[in-house]
């Protein structure tokens, strides 16, 4: 089962002839994400030069699709992947240690809550950015590209 990221939900949307095949070999019964790429796809088209059109087909396409929240379990699993990362990757100098972000780090939050919930469900990322290949340096998670 899969949890796609924003990079190829958005060509999915916009109808990606390769990505749709896939998806369909696949069956969407085993493709997911979670809110967090929801309010991506959402900002995606906020943003866009047609907003309206496109905030129709975001929502469209999210009232369609297997959609996890956050919860609990998430916010823990979170949590602990941000500390191992800070650990591995930021200053070893405490005082430096507690001021630096993980962004600062090159991987962006909402990454960290996207590869949260593929652990918790057990799903393989499907994804082109490399947040998650510095993310799966501390926790090790079936990564794939379709692009």
């Amino acid at each position: 089962m899969y949890l796609l990221d924003t990079n190829h939900y958005s060509r999915i949307i916009f109808r990606d002839e390769n990505l749709c095949k896939k998806v369909s070999q696949i069956g969407e019964s085993f493709i997911f994400t979670n809110v967090i790429v929801g309010s991506e796809l959402i900002f995606i088209a906020q943003k866009s030069n047609y907003p309206d059109e496109n905030l129709a087909k975001v929502t469209a396409f999210l009232n369609d699709i297997n959609l996890y929240s956050l919860n609990e379990e998430t916010a823990n699993i979170y949590g602990h992947l941000k500390g191992k990362i800070i650990n591995q990757f930021g200053p070893k100098e405490k005082a430096r240690k507690r001021k630096i972000t993980i962004d600062k780090l090159g991987i962006s939050d909402h990454d960290l809550w996207i590869t949260a919930t593929a652990i918790q469900e057990h799903l393989t990322i499907v994804s082109r950015d490399k947040d998650f290949l510095r993310i799966n340096q501390v926790h090790q998670f079936t990564l794939e590209n379709w692009l």
